[in-house]
């Protein structure tokens, strides 16, 4: 990969750590007075927030050698996430 397309890889990740950081901060306070289903959504998507953010960290370090795969495998993630996480807000 160039290091433009590096650059843009890390930015895009970066922009959407911090959109679904910002949307879980918001919840996680409400979450704790909603209903049982509410936090069971929460843990499911909690697990693939952990393993975004373990992703991100990879692609960080390795990003010279980062495929397209694994870059648009980890947006997918992301996106599922951002989308659970508005699932979540949308029951509270």
């Amino acid at each position: 990969m160039t290091n433009e397309k590096v650059q843009k890889l890390h930015d895009d990740m970066s922009k959407l750590i911090d959109e679904i950081k910002q949307e879980r901060d918001e919840i996680l306070l409400k979450v704790h007075l909603g209903k049982a289903e509410i936090r069971d959504e929460w843990e499911k998507v909690e697990e693939k927030w952990q393993n975004l953010k373990h992703k991100a960290e990879q692609v960080g370090h390795e990003a010279k050698e980062v495929s397209k795969d694994v870059a648009a495998a980890t947006n997918l993630l992301g996106k599922e996430i951002k989308e659970g996480y508005q699932r979540i807000r949308k029951s509270l």
